[in-house]
């Protein structure tokens, strides 16, 4: 029986697209790019930040953190906001509490900026734990991240906890910490990537997430 599980915030819990876009475009523009295609702007949704405009827009490291840094003028007081909580998130958590198993959050997204969003949609009381990066980015990768939380959850027997997320990335950093990961299909990954990452269940909905991690 799966004891303990640990949720992805963007694209599992929360619907952040507006949020993030808004705020990479912001950044953006910074630098004089004017970005339109949503495609490449979700990609920014489950990596660290500045590993995306590395990746996406060839940016060295110090123009990276500078546009980590604009990002931020505008999520800070607006973006973090713009949160939409996916449909049959609530009772999902509701029923796993009470079923009695231990709930958390492992984000990439800084872990003052997860508190944040969660006590604000009232979902907060749901968890256990809410672990995320740090603002430094010294804690940024799902790896390190969920290597973090595992310690600080006290979780011992790994074979009885999980990992849900959205991405390949979740997937990844949960193997490289001794998990298995569920994807879930109604965040930005697609069964193709989940399943090629090495997820051993997929759910194309919340109701389809709570039969599988009861079971």
């Amino acid at each position: 029986m799966i004891e303990s599980i640990f949720f992805d915030l963007d694209g599992t819990i929360v619907n952040s697209e507006q949020g993030v876009t808004r705020s990479v475009v912001y950044a953006l523009e910074k630098f004089g790019i004017e970005e339109t295609d949503r495609e490449k702007l979700l990609k920014f949704l489950g990596p660290p930040l500045s590993y995306s405009f590395m990746t996406f827009y060839g940016f060295d490291r110090d123009s990276a953190e500078r546009a980590v840094a604009y990002y931020r003028e505008r999520y800070v007081p607006i973006g973090i906001h713009e949160n939409e909580v996916y449909e049959g998130i609530p009772e999902l958590l509701r029923t796993l509490k009470e079923s009695g198993r231990r709930v958390f959050v492992a984000t990439s997204k800084p872990e003052h900026f997860a508190k944040t969003i969660l006590s604000e949609l009232g979902l907060d009381k749901y968890f256990d734990g809410i672990y995320g990066s740090t603002l430094d980015e010294t804690r940024n990768t799902k790896d390190l991240v969920l290597e973090y939380a595992i310690k600080e959850a006290g979780i011992t027997d790994k074979s009885r906890a999980v990992m849900v997320g959205d991405r390949y990335h979740d997937v990844e950093g949960a193997k490289k910490n001794g998990l298995e990961c569920i994807g879930v299909l109604f965040g930005f990954g697609d069964r193709e990537e989940l399943l090629g990452a090495g997820a051993i269940d997929v759910a194309e909905t919340a109701y389809e997430l709570e039969k599988i991690l009861l079971k």
